[in-house]
């Protein structure tokens, strides 16, 4: 469900973590996951194997309809960096990619199924937006206060954000002047559903934070490295902006786990919902072979130097890998063979 900061060791940890889970099981034995149709492609080395890992399907729904992401801009954003953002939701379902793609990529999060078999959407489509560009909710926010934000922007008088909890899904993204609870220390991001009580409806949704002024050697590594380790040297990032750079994967790593587990009771491992182990903080941190740990793994260099994972529409991108439950691995479609 977060997004912890990186570098981290939260894939060893994830697995001593579940240790004494109960054994992997799918709810209907009977029905197989549509592996022809979802085809991986040919490389087929993939990353963080564990016999240890007992991800359980909880009989919740995951997206199976069209998926529509309703991007709230909360606070000052720059037109260009807006730009970033929409190209990488847009190259989701941008099958004719360059490969590697982030196409490529949304292929494992398309192996999870609901309890009739059905398959988690292929479509992504970019929905209607709200700019908070005066921050309605001040620069300070918790977590209750961000789905403040998401009901002024649903009831608003003026283009209100349509409501469709059947295949929305509610982008909120913060600006680098704001603040918010856990961000930095715990968080990068965080997926949850709005309570009735707040927004009056159950919506699925995600927070992620610009870090560039906070804390970019937590939240955008590696395009940023933290204080406490002099020496390393940040690679250098294909879109020009450290902070939204390090917001992609974010960005990634919370859409794949709404899409699999946008009530927080399907696809999990675990013992406790309230703190589900999802099938991004699996790969926490693995953006290609050999990855784990403080190594992002064997990634590309563009031609100006620039570091990246995989290909969208027209730009290139770094997005960590998800888990594969199939595989029982961490895959991702710039795998290398061996």
């Amino acid at each position: 469900m977060r997004r912890s900061p990186a570098p981290v060791l939260l894939s060893l940890l994830t697995l001593l973590s579940l240790l004494l889970s109960a054994s992997s099981w799918r709810p209907w034995p009977h029905l197989k996951a549509n592996k022809t149709d979802l085809a991986l492609g040919n490389n087929k080395k993939f990353e963080g194997s564990s016999d240890f890992v007992h991800l359980k399907y909880h009989m919740g729904p995951v997206l199976t309809a069209d998926i529509t992401v309703h991007t709230i801009w909360y606070g000052t954003w720059q037109r260009r960096q807006k730009k970033i953002i929409r190209e990488f939701l847009s190259s989701i379902s941008a099958a004719d990619s360059k490969p590697p793609s982030v196409a490529g990529w949304w292929k494992t999060v398309q192996l999870y199924t609901d309890q009739t078999g059905q398959n988690i959407s292929r479509t992504v489509h970019l929905g209607a937006e709200k700019n908070d560009r005066f921050y309605s909710h001040g620069k300070s926010l918790t977590r209750l206060s961000i789905q403040s934000v998401i009901k002024s922007a649903v009831t608003a008088t003026t283009r209100p954000l349509p409501t469709n909890p059947q295949g929305g899904l509610y982008l909120l993204l913060t600006s680098d002047d704001v603040t918010v609870q856990d961000f930095c220390g715990q968080v990068c991001g965080f997926h949850y559903f709005t309570f009735p009580s707040i927004v009056g409806y159950t919506l699925p949704y995600a927070w992620v934070g610009n870090s560039a002024k906070l804390c970019p050697g937590v939240c955008a590594y590696p395009y940023a490295v933290p204080e406490y380790m002099p020496g390393l040297k940040p690679f250098k990032s294909p879109n020009g902006d450290v902070g939204v750079e390090g917001m992609i994967s974010v960005i990634a790593h919370e859409i794949a786990e709404l899409a699999s587990n946008p009530l927080v009771n399907a696809w999990y491992a675990g013992q406790d919902p309230s703190f589900p182990v999802e099938i991004a903080d699996l790969c926490e941190g693995i953006y290609g072979t050999g990855g784990g740990g403080s190594y992002t793994g064997q990634l590309m260099d563009d031609h100006d130097g620039a570091t990246y994972n995989m290909n969208g529409i027209r730009r290139k991108f770094l997005v960590q890998w998800v888990w594969n439950h199939i595989l029982s691995y961490c895959t991702g479609p710039n795998a290398l063979d061996q």
